[in-house]
Order: structure tokens, then sequence, then C-alpha cells
């Protein structure tokens, strides 16, 4: 069993408000979770700043290489986005057999 985690720094584009932040926000994680139902999405990181947001996204799998396929896939698909910009990525792969 292997477990992918993949940590995405976004900025955003003109919010001035963590209520716009949200409304941003929201609809990203959402398209993540409707186009792969399998994985767990959140923001999990700069909470309180309005023009910066984290993402994590983990992934569960039989085999390292489709969770790493998986990882990359959910990691374009956040890129991609017009409205925000990808500041950097951060992808792990954990193992079972891993202490």
């Amino acid at each position: 069993m292997y477990v992918g985690a993949l940590t995405l720094d976004i900025l955003l584009g003109d919010v001035r408000s963590l209520k716009q932040k949200r409304s941003v926000v929201r609809p990203i994680i959402a398209e993540v979770q409707r186009r792969f139902p399998g994985v767990a999405v959140g923001e999990t990181g700069h909470l309180d700043l309005h023009r910066r947001a984290q993402i994590g996204i983990a992934v569960v799998s039989a085999s390292a290489a489709n969770c790493g396929e998986v990882l990359q896939a959910c990691e374009r698909l956040v890129a991609f986005r017009p409205e925000i910009e990808l500041l950097s990525a951060r992808q792990r792969l954990y193992n079972q057999d891993e202490d």
C-alpha cells in the first residue's frame, strides 16, 4: 500500500478578503474532488492570508506509479487554472514498509 501526498502553494489573483479567497479556493477543491473522487483534498495552510493558499491532496493506492500519476494529474488540473499562480508543488510518497 502506498500513500501519496501533494502540497500545492498557490498565489491568488485580485483577492482582497478572506471571503473572496474562499470563493476562489472552494471551486478548485470541488473540481479536484469531482474529477478525482478517490482523493482527499482540502485547504491546509495560509488560512489567514488573503492572497495565498495551500491545498493538500492525498491518495492511497496499491502501486507507487499510480499514486504518482494521480497526484501529477491533480497538480496539472490546479496549475492550469487562470485565476491562480502555482508557486510550488511538493509530492511525497509513503509506503507501509516505512516506519
